[in-house]
């Protein structure tokens, strides 16, 4: 493949076929499933599916594009100059996708993987319990096998976007008379049964993105066991691998810093600088360090073999990228001053209330997908060699 006429192709298409609603740069999770329940939204599913580019990586088999490392680089170079979103956005694409690839036999591949690269499934993570969170080696949720199914009791919380998702990745217990690794398995469920149920968490940002799960004799399909049995520890370790190192460096960045925006606007400016000089010194601060964790991030995906999976060192990614976000999402409310912290009235703007929500929401980053004390241990062990003691 020539990559310099891939290039031009692929940047004229993306142009052309990128509806303008589409072009956001960058969008939560919690606002994700409005801004993609549109018409343009769909629009731009149909058109990327048809390129096979809602998976660009993915082999063509299972419904993705079949670009190589470097023409995969490529398109998202090009999607970033344009502030292209992604035409797919959920744990079906990012987590257990990749997940499938890797430990998932051609039956399973066959069946699920298809149905993620179309958005014709949406899935949801079964990991987090109401005792089991940091050590979620400790999980009770049971899973009994019983012919050609499991069968299912116990809870799962914190389950993101479970009350619209089609179906399930969890981890369970199958066996309590090992040590506790030994006895977890990783299986697929169908969330659409009567053995499920959902209950979303009221959070203090006033939205609900979080769940809890009762099962209650809930079913799974033998043959929807990931990997062996007993053995899914090692399935659900490298799932969370891919989770922590989801491309930030890859997300497009903004083409004005938005804390020196809303500085200005908060607090004046002359000849074009921000008039607070303690002010300054925070955004650039907050700046540079966002820019030196997407550089690195994408250094070291540039530098790792195509196909290659994520490792233990995606723990520094997740620590530092969490805690910038939290931090970001602060420094915003503290320009703003008091219209930082309005929650409801005439006297805030609609943009001042959604940044206030932001900023609570975001101080939730540094638990969920792994809190920083966790990422820090894996970290000193698995990356630096640290002894236990």
């Amino acid at each position: 493949m020539n990559l310099n006429n891939f290039r031009h192709e692929t940047r004229d298409w993306l142009r052309a076929n990128c509806p303008e609603s589409m072009r956001h740069g960058a969008v939560h999770f919690e606002d994700a499933p409005l801004l993609y329940d549109t018409d343009d939204a769909g629009l731009w599913l149909e058109r990327m599916l048809k390129r096979g580019w809602t998976a660009p990586a993915w082999p063509k088999e299972y419904g993705g594009g079949g670009l190589d490392y470097e023409a995969h680089q490529v398109l998202q170079e090009e999607m970033a100059t344009l502030q292209a979103l992604p035409p797919l956005f959920g744990m079906g694409i990012s987590l257990i996708g990749p997940t499938l690839l890797e430990f998932g036999t051609e039956e399973q591949k066959q069946r699920h993987l298809s149905k993620i690269v179309s958005n014709e499934v949406t899935w949801c993570q079964g990991y987090s319990e109401p005792g089991s969170g940091s050590d979620l080696a400790s999980l009770q949720t049971k899973a009994v096998l019983e012919g050609d199914h499991f069968v299912i009791n116990g809870q799962k919380i914190w389950t993101s976007g479970a009350q619209e998702a089609d179906w399930m990745f969890a981890l369970v217990r199958t066996n309590s008379e090992v040590p506790k690794h030994e006895g977890i398995s990783f299986i697929l469920l169908d969330m659409k049964q009567s053995g499920v149920t959902v209950k979303p968490i009221r959070l203090i940002s006033g939205s609900s993105p979080f769940c809890e799960i009762f099962f209650d004799n809930a079913v799974a399909r033998r043959d929807d066991l990931i990997g062996e049995l007993n053995q899914g520890w090692k399935v659900g370790k490298r799932l969370l691998q891919y989770e922590r190192s989801t491309p930030s460096a890859r997300t497009p960045r903004p083409r004005v810093n938005a804390y020196a925006e809303i500085a200005k606007a908060s607090m004046g400016e002359s000849d074009g600088k921000i008039t607070d000089n303690a002010a300054r010194d925070k955004i650039v601060k907050q700046t540079m360090m966002e820019q030196s964790l997407q550089l690195t991030i994408q250094r070291v995906f540039d530098e790792s073999q195509s196909g290659k999976a994520p490792g233990a060192t995606t723990s520094i990614f997740k620590l530092v990228g969490s805690t910038l976000t939290r931090e970001g999402a602060a420094l915003k409310s503290e320009l703003r001053g008091m219209a930082g912290v309005g929650w409801e009235g005439s006297g805030f703007s609609q943009e001042e209330l959604t940044a206030a929500r932001a900023w609570l929401r975001d101080r939730a980053v540094t638990i969920y997908g792994g809190t920083n004390e966790v990422q820090l241990n894996i970290i000193s062990k698995r990356v630096l060699g640290l002894p236990d003691r």
